[in-house]
């Protein structure tokens, strides 16, 4: 086994969540206030959290089935009425192969990751592309060198 394919579902989701600053709203947000935040920091979804507890999740598809395909108004729909209720999490010490295989059962791509009931921050089906692209970037790079001998 190649050394990241044996890091990957072994290294510990708090090590993903390690840079992360947690981005959370209120239930009673706006979709549109989410959504903005969402797109000025670049996720696809937030915990919604009130008195410091993760109360549901807000996605992308939320926003896209559950609002605009419904022809709910954003500026006056709460994330409440259309978040994702009670989400599965992941405590931060389990390895991220578990994080992975919840979103491949539960058939959804993101997962809060709490410890203690406080939200630490979210792992997403992008996180495993991390060690896997760089490990495609140096066989890519191997194989053209290869060429290069051979040619």
């Amino acid at each position: 086994m190649e050394p990241m394919e044996a890091a990957m579902p072994t290294r510990t989701v708090r090590t993903i969540v390690a840079q992360q600053t947690a981005v959370t709203v209120a239930s009673k947000t706006s979709v549109e206030a989410a959504a903005r935040l969402m797109k000025k920091k670049n996720i696809g979804a937030l915990m919604v959290v009130d008195d410091g507890k993760l109360v549901g999740i807000f996605t992308e598809r939320d926003a896209l089935f559950r609002v605009l395909a419904e022809n709910r108004d954003p500026r006056t729909t709460r994330v409440a009425t259309v978040m994702t209720p009670d989400p599965r999490s992941v405590h931060p010490d389990k390895p991220f192969g578990s994080a992975l295989f919840m979103m491949y059962e539960g058939g959804f791509r993101h997962v809060p990751v709490v410890e203690n009931g406080r939200p630490l921050g979210m792992v997403s089906a992008r996180d495993a592309l991390g060690p896997e692209l760089e490990e495609f970037g140096a066989e890519m790079l191997h194989r053209e060198h290869i060429a290069q001998i051979l040619a």
